[in-house]
């Protein structure tokens, strides 16, 4: 799984700020819904987003000291939303930090409140990432 695909996952977030017209085309979404979406229900549930974004973090987490700073982010998280998600403003986001994040872009990206992203609210991450 790419980067784009499960920061998309995170709701992505959760997920991270990325090039938005990656996200915003009806082939991407798919593509990122069939990489995140193992039970293939065509959707994406909380669960699912954070098992990618953990898997995400532990990747991106290149000194493997538990953090991620923003260089291992490489500019991918706005400094407004790195500040908000460091409450400790340690300069580093904790796996649980950054989960917290994926929570919130998750139920941002999800207006109905369903617990799941289909395609058309995966589509709504593009818009909440600009």
């Amino acid at each position: 799984m790419n980067w784009k695909t499960m920061v998309m996952a995170a709701g992505l977030g959760a997920a991270m700020t990325l090039g938005s017209a990656a996200i915003a085309t009806a082939a991407s979404t798919s593509t990122v819904l069939k990489a995140i979406d193992p039970d293939k229900d065509g959707t994406v549930d909380l669960n699912e987003a954070r098992a990618a974004a953990t898997a995400l973090f532990d990747r991106l987490d290149k000194d493997h000291d538990g953090t991620l700073d923003r260089k291992e982010l490489r500019g991918r998280v706005s400094a407004k939303d790195f500040a908000a998600a460091d409450p400790d403003h340690d300069g580093t986001l904790t796996k649980d930090e950054y989960l917290s994040l994926v929570v919130q872009r998750f139920k941002a990206a999800d207006p109905d409140n369903d617990g799941t992203l289909d395609a058309k609210e995966l589509k709504s991450v593009a818009r909440l990432l600009k």
